[in-house]
């Protein structure tokens, strides 16, 4: 069985998109739901249903034409094809017909972490415009980053890296830490939490979020 984690994308069988077709939408949302049934698109993993193995929460973050309205569904877990990722920060989809400016934003990104040795991929509105082709960005989008990390060391030098290029670019640099244990902390609230600026931070899991005061450990689960 696939193991879960938050950002991940997943791919239907077509008799997993029958069940989605057959469950009750409003018009609006049937209309999104046939264009990426159409298509074939992925959907995200989302929170996920505790003690509940045989389905997967699913999400669909409508583009632009729909408002970005954000649609939830639950597939039996042998209706989902395979699994899938959102791209790296470098990938050709991210920049491509991009103005000069825009790609050299991208590059000093790059530059940034590749020091670091992490993995880090785009997801929310930028990574679905990649991967669909669809409008789900505009100009003053945040960049979403969601990177893996080993340690509070490693996460400590990516969320100070961030931070100073963030001064020096237009988007918004924002995003996810990604624990090996699948723990995930907003880089923003890590640092600042890390420099004693407040007394807990949010660690979120594929089943759902609490707050954390105690030393962030790998053997302490959230």
């Amino acid at each position: 069985m696939t193991a879960l984690h938050r950002h991940q994308l997943a791919r239907l069988t077509a008799a997993g998109w029958r069940c989605v077709a057959d469950a009750s939408w409003d018009d609006e949302a049937r209309a999104c739901l046939d264009l990426w049934m159409a298509r074939d698109l992925p959907l995200v993993v989302t929170r996920q249903p505790a003690q509940r193995c045989d389905v997967v929460a699913l999400g669909l973050p409508a583009p632009s034409p729909w408002r970005g309205r954000r649609l939830a569904l639950t597939v039996p877990r042998e209706h989902v094809a395979g699994y899938a990722e959102f791209p790296f920060v470098g990938d050709e989809a991210l920049v491509c017909g991009r103005r000069r400016s825009d790609r050299e934003e991208w590059d000093l990104l790059s530059d940034a972490l590749a020091p670091l040795r992490v993995s880090a991929r785009v997801y929310g509105s930028r990574g679905w415009q990649a991967i669909t082709g669809l409008p789900h960005a505009h100009t003053q989008s945040d960049i979403d980053l969601w990177i893996r990390v080993a340690d509070a060391e490693q996460a400590d030098a990516v969320s100070a890296a961030l931070w100073q290029l963030g001064q020096s670019i237009a988007p918004r640099l924002d995003g996810e830490l990604s624990f090996p244990d699948g723990r995930a902390v907003a880089w923003r609230e890590w640092r600042a939490w890390r420099a004693g600026q407040t007394r807990a931070i949010l660690c979120r899991t594929l089943t759902g979020a609490s707050l954390v005061e105690e030393p962030f450990l790998e053997s302490q689960p959230c």
